[in-house]
C-alpha cells in the first residue's frame, strides 16, 4: 500500500530556513509517481498550492512562495524535497505532501495520495 511520510517541520524564526522531505513507500514496479508536490493549510484557511514537480523536473510554484522556496525530487528514492528560505510568519501552516501515481502499461493515472502533514511554525 502506498504511503507518503513527511518530515522536517518545526519551529523556526522569521528569516530562517527549513527543508521538508517526503518519502513515498509501498510502490510496486507496475506504477510510478508523475507529479509530486507540497500543499499547505493554515488555520481557518483553505489548502493552497506550495509547489509541484513532475517526473521530468518541471516545476510550478504558488505565488506566495516564488523566489523563496525550491522543490526538487529524487526519482530513484521516490522522495520530494522542499527547501524553504526567508521564512515568514505567514508561512506557518501544516504542509502536506502529494503524489499521483500512474501505471506504466498502459500509461494512465492510477491514484492520488496525501501525507499526514508536518507542522511548520515561523515565529520569534
Amino acid at each position: 500500500q502506498v504511503q507518503l511520510v513527511e518530515s522536517g517541520g518545526e519551529l523556526v524564526q522569521p528569516g530562517g530556513s527549513l527543508r521538508l522531505s517526503c518519502v513515498a513507500s509501498g510502490i510496486s514496479s507496475k506504477i510510478y509517481s508523475n507529479t509530486m508536490g507540497w500543499y499547505r493549510q493554515a488555520p481557518g484557511k483553505q489548502r493552497e498550492l506550495v509547489a509541484t514537480i513532475n517526473r521530468g523536473s518541471t516545476t510550478n510554484y504558488g505565488d506566495a512562495v516564488k523566489g523563496r522556496f525550491t522543490i526538487s525530487r529524487d526519482n530513484a528514492k521516490n522522495t520530494v524535497y522542499l527547501q524553504m528560505n526567508s521564512l515568514e510568519p505567514e508561512d506557518t501552516a501544516v504542509y502536506y505532501c502529494y503524489a499521483d501515481f500512474w501505471t506504466w502499461i498502459p500509461s494512465r493515472k492510477f491514484n492520488d495520495h496525501w501525507g499526514q502533514g508536518t507542522q511548520v511554525t515561523v515565529s520569534s
